[in-house]
C-alpha cells in the first residue's frame, strides 16, 4: 500500500522519481503523472541493460559523481568493417557516386528516385544492420556509424535514409524487441529493401511532450482499429513499412504497419511545404479506422511503446553525428578552391586570416565529431545503454554543422552563397533540421542533465523531500529545533558526502601516452568534471523540489558538462591519430572549448596554431576530405 511517504501513480506502482518530486514540490497531479510516464519509461528502457551497462555506470556519469575519471571508458578504438561487410558499403556508395556523375540520383520532383534506392537494394545497403540468418550483414554498429559520414560526403540524404531505415525505423524496434515470428516475417523485406521502413510517433500535439499521444487503436477480434494523425514522418510514402507509436488501453505501444500501395479512405498522407529534407519524403498519415493485424503489435518484456522508442533515438543520434561530420567535409571541400580562386587587394582570400582561421575551425569541428562518433558508436556495441553520450554527439554533431554552415562556409563564400545552384543556399535548411531532429538541443540538454541527476537525487534529496512533505514543512530552516529533529536522519548521509567531496583531494585520471598539448586538455577535462559533482548537488541544494522549474540553470550546467565530455574524447582521439593536420585540429577544437568554458579569451599562441592550421589546409593537405570533389565555383570573374 502506498503511504504518504511514497506516492503512487494511477496504476498503484511506485511512483517514479521524477513524479514524487513534482507532487511534493506542489506541481498538478497531471503534470506530476506526465513527468512521471516519461520518467518511467525511461527506467524500463534501463531495465533491459545489464548493471554495468545501465547510465549510472556509464562514462558520462561515473566521470562526475566517482572518484576518478574512468578515462578508458572515453578512448574510441579504430574498427575494420568485415570483409562482406566492406564490401556492402564500397558498393553502395558506388552506386551514389555513379548516379551523381550522371545526373541521375534525383528524380523529377527533386527527390532520390526509386531507381537509386532500388539499386542501394541489390548492394545490401538496407540491411547492414539486419542479422545475417535474416539476409542483413550483421554490421557492427562501430562499423555502420563512421560509414555513414563517408556516404554522407557522397550524399547526405542517402546516408539519413539509412540512419531512418535501421535506426528510428522498422528495424531497430523488430530486430529488438520482436518475436522470433515478427522477426522472420518482417527482417527478410526490411533487409533486400523490399520493404522500407520510417517511424511515426510525433502527432500533432505531442513532440518532446509524448504524453500527448492521441493516436489511438482498438482491439477488434485478431486486429486493432487505428485512429489518428502523425507528422513529419521521413520516408514515408504508400508502401512502406512503419513503426507506429499509438495508444493502446490508454498506453503508449508499438505496431509495426505495412502501409498499402496506395492512399484509400482509411489512410490518407498529410502533404505539407517543408524547407528541409527535401530530396526524400517527408509527410504526416491520418489514419481512419484503418486496420492493422493484433500479431504486428510489438510488446517488450519491459515496459511499453515509449520503451521501444526510446532504445532506437540513441542509434539515430549518433548517426546525425557522423552525417555532420561527412556533410562539414564536403563544405571544406567546397571552401578551399573557393578561397584560392577569390581575390581581394590582390592576394586570395586563403591567405587572410580570418579564412585561415574558418578553415582550421572547421576541421576542429570535423575531428570533433568523428571523435563523438566512433565513442558512442563502440560503446553501443560494448553493451552500453549510451543515453547520455549519444545525447552529447547529438547536440554538439548538430551545433557543429548549424555553426559551419552559417558562420564559416558561407561567410567564406559570401554572395555567392545566395546563387541558384550554391551549396550553401541551396541546402541551408538541410544544414540547420538536425538542431531540431532527433531531439531539440536545449530539451535534449535537460534530458542529459536529468539523467545525470537522477541517482543523486534519488539517494540524498529524496529522503529529505518525503521527510519534509511528512512533517508538513514546505520552507525548512536548519535552526528551527522541529525542522533539524525531522532532516537529523535523512540528511546525514548527504552531510557527510559534502564533506567527503569538499575535504578529499580531486582523484589524479590514468591518461595514456599523449601529446603535451593534448593531454593537458583532457587532464583540465577530467579535473572539471571531478568538480561539477558538488557545483552540481550545490544548485539541487539551493533550488530543491523547485529544480524542475529552473531549465536555464540546468541547460547552463548540462551544456558545461558536455563541453568537457567533447574536450576529453576529441583529446584522446587526436592523440592516437598519426595525421599531423588531424591531432593539430583536435587541438584547435580543445581549445576553443577550454575558451568557452572558462571565459578567457584566446590567446596570439592560438590564433598563430590555428592560422597556420588553416593556411595548411587551403593548400589541400588535408586528408581527411581525400577523394571529394568539391563543387562549381559560380559566376567566376
Amino acid at each position: 500500500m502506498a503511504t504518504k511517504n511514497s506516492p503512487s501513480n494511477d496504476d498503484g506502482q511506485q511512483a517514479s522519481f521524477a513524479e514524487t518530486a513534482l507532487k511534493l514540490g506542489g506541481k498538478s497531479d497531471d503534470e506530476a503523472r506526465r513527468t512521471g510516464a516519461i520518467d518511467t519509461a525511461d527506467d524500463q528502457v534501463e531495465a533491459l541493460f545489464a548493471p554495468q551497462y545501465q547510465t549510472t555506470s556509464s562514462p558520462a556519469h561515473r566521470a562526475v559523481w566517482d572518484r576518478g575519471v574512468p578515462v578508458e571508458l572515453f578512448q574510441s578504438q579504430d574498427v575494420t568493417a568485415p570483409h562482406d561487410v566492406q564490401q556492402v558499403m564500397d558498393a553502395a556508395v558506388g552506386v551514389v557516386h555513379q548516379h551523381r556523375g550522371a545526373n541521375t540520383l534525383l528524380d523529377a520532383d527533386g527527390k532520390i528516385s526509386n531507381e537509386v534506392l532500388q539499386e542501394l537494394s541489390t548492394t545490401g545497403y538496407w540491411g547492414l544492420l539486419v542479422d545475417h540468418e535474416y539476409g542483413g550483414s550483421g554490421a557492427p554498429f562501430a562499423s555502420f556509424a563512421p560509414f555513414l559520414t563517408r556516404m554522407a560526403m557522397a550524399d547526405p540524404t542517402v546516408a539519413g535514409l539509412a540512419s531512418v531505415h535501421g535506426c528510428i525505423g522498422a528495424v531497430d524496434p523488430v530486430r529488438t524487441f520482436g518475436n522470433a515470428e515478427q522477426k522472420q516475417r518482417f527482417l527478410p523485406g526490411l533487409a533486400d529493401g523490399s520493404r522500407l521502413s520510417a517511424f511515426a510517433l510525433t502527432e500533432p500535439s505531442a513532440g518532446s511532450d509524448l504524453t500527448q499521444l492521441r493516436t489511438e487503436a482498438v482491439l477488434d477480434g485478431d486486429e486493432y482499429v487505428v485512429n489518428g494523425e502523425k507528422l513529419f514522418i521521413t520516408n514515408v510514402v504508400p508502401g512502406r513499412t512503419i513503426g507506429l507509436v499509438c495508444l493502446i488501453e490508454d498506453k503508449p505501444a508499438v505496431l509495426v504497419v505495412e502501409l498499402p500501395p496506395e492512399e484509400n479512405e482509411h489512410f490518407q498522407l498529410r502533404k505539407y511545404g517543408l524547407w528541409a529534407l527535401k530530396h526524400t519524403h517527408n509527410q504526416g498519415i491520418i489514419f481512419r479506422d484503418f486496420r492493422v493485424p493484433q500479431a504486428n503489435r510489438l510488446v517488450p518484456q519491459r515496459g511499453d511503446g515509449l520503451t521501444i522508442a526510446y532504445h532506437g533515438l540513441n542509434l539515430g543520434r549518433v548517426s546525425l553525428c557522423a552525417n555532420a561530420a561527412g556533410t562539414m567535409r564536403a563544405m571544406l571541400a567546397s571552401m578551399i578552391p573557393w578561397a584560392n580562386f577569390r581575390v581581394t587587394y590582390s592576394a586570395a582570400i586563403a591567405k587572410r586570416e580570418l579564412v585561415q582561421r574558418r578553415l582550421g575551425q572547421l576541421a576542429g569541428l570535423i575531428t570533433a565529431c568523428d571523435a563523438l562518433t566512433g565513442w558512442c558508436a563502440g560503446l553501443i556495441d560494448r553493451g552500453f545503454r549510451g543515453e547520455m553520450e549519444c545525447v552529447v554527439a547529438k547536440i554538439f554533431g548538430s551545433a557543429a554543422q548549424k555553426h559551419a554552415s552559417i558562420e564559416l562556409f558561407m561567410n567564406t563564400h559570401g554572395g555567392r552563397s545566395f546563387v541558384h545552384g550554391h551549396m550553401f543556399g541551396d541546402n541551408i535548411h538541410e544544414y540547420l533540421a538536425p538542431c531540431i531532429y532527433e531531439g531539440e538541443a536545449e530539451m535534449l540538454g535537460l534530458a542529459f542533465f536529468k539523467s545525470l541527476v537522477k541517482e543523486h537525487g534519488k539517494a540524498y534529496f529524496e529522503p529529505v523531500g518525503k521527510a519534509l512533505a511528512a512533517a508538513g514543512i514546505k520552507k525548512p530552516n536548519p535552526l528551527n529545533p522541529r525542522h533539524a529533529w525531522v532532516l537529523k536522519s535523512v540528511a546525514y548521509p548527504y552531510l557527510k558526502w559534502r564533506v567527503l567531496q569538499r575535504l578529499l583531494p580531486t582523484a589524479q585520471s590514468n591518461l595514456p601516452a599523449m601529446p603535451e598539448e593534448l593531454r593537458g586538455h583532457a587532464a583540465f577535462a577530467c579535473a572539471k568534471m571531478q568538480k561539477m559533482a558538488l557545483e552540481i548537488s550545490n544548485t539541487m541544494s539551493t533550488f530543491q523540489l523547485s529544480l524542475a522549474d529552473r531549465q536555464c540553470r540546468m541547460a547552463e550546467l548540462s551544456a558545461r558538462c558536455q563541453d568537457l565530455i567533447v574536450i576529453l574524447c576529441t583529446a584522446l582521439y587526436g592523440a592516437r591519430q598519426s595525421d599531423e593536420l588531424v591531432r593539430a585540429a583536435a587541438d584547435v577544437i580543445c581549445q576553443e572549448l577550454r575558451q568557452k568554458y572558462t571565459g578567457q579569451r584566446p590567446s596570439n599562441r592560438y590564433f598563430k596554431q590555428i592560422t597556420e592550421l588553416g593556411g595548411t589546409i587551403a593548400e589541400g593537405n588535408f586528408s581527411s576530405i581525400a577523394g571529394l570533389s568539391p563543387d562549381e565555383i559560380l559566376m567566376r570573374y
